[in-house]
């Protein structure tokens, strides 16, 4: 069974849970995860918007759907597990985050300090097959997170709209862009980072319009796994 957000994001999304779509999708889910290997697992599925929550967002990336590989989604878009060797696209946005706000690239792809400040890292597709990429698309994982974008848009406090590539424009071409401050540029994979993603200084244009606003900015600095490991012996 699916572990479902027991914050702010509950009310907020209350209605869209209890349509028959997404019942069954849930439905469908729970006999995929008994019988075939699923990722990411399934506490997990529902981890961006356990991090992060409505009134807390600030910041948002939008993905396409988990990595499909064992050990690599924990539910946050473009983040994998400690331990696990960072992906091609994370290592392109570690570089421009490096060359935007000289960060020191960390040893690891974990991307939880970033959803603990307000930055909701949301794929637009859930879950997946191991091995088999997009191969939950068009089974209701759109239609929710579609209502999770739009819940954002109909928020009155601004939010800020990192759109990597034409998938994320796509899927938030919806936006008022009068109210909230959308930053289009090119995806950061490999194929395609030469072509706007690298020197488009996301991060630091993240943290100006807050400063404008008077809130607190993103500290995009990501703590090395060693710090990692302390902080979590010392809880």
């Amino acid at each position: 069974m699916l572990k479902l957000f027991r914050n702010d994001w509950a009310h907020v999304l209350g209605e869209e849970l209890e349509k028959p779509y997404f019942q069954d999708l849930v439905s469908k889910l729970t006999v995929q995860y008994q019988t075939e290997k699923i990722y990411p697992e399934s506490s997990a599925v529902f981890n961006a918007l356990r991090f992060t929550t409505f009134e807390g967002t600030r910041v948002v990336i939008i993905g396409q759907d988990p990595y499909h590989g064992p050990g690599q989604a924990h539910g946050l878009s473009f983040s994998v597990l400690p331990g696990v060797k960072t992906p091609p696209s994370l290592q392109n946005i570690y570089k421009e985050l490096q060359a935007d706000l000289g960060c020191p690239i960390p040893d690891h792809g974990y991307l939880e300090s970033w959803a603990k400040q307000g930055v909701l890292m949301l794929n637009n597709v859930l879950t997946v097959k191991e091995g088999l990429p997009a191969s939950h698309q068009g089974i209701g994982w759109e239609r929710f997170t579609d209502a999770v974008i739009a819940a954002l848009n109909d928020r009155k406090q601004p939010v800020v709209f990192l759109l990597w590539g034409k998938h994320a424009q796509e899927k938030a071409s919806g936006i008022d862009g009068e109210r909230h401050y959308v930053i289009s540029t090119a995806h950061p994979s490999p194929f395609a980072a030469r072509k706007g993603f690298f020197g488009s200084r996301p991060f630091s244009r993240v943290n100006g319009f807050l400063r404008e606003r008077g809130e607190p900015e993103i500290d995009w600095h990501i703590p090395m796994l060693a710090e990692l490991e302390r902080k979590q012996l010392a809880l």
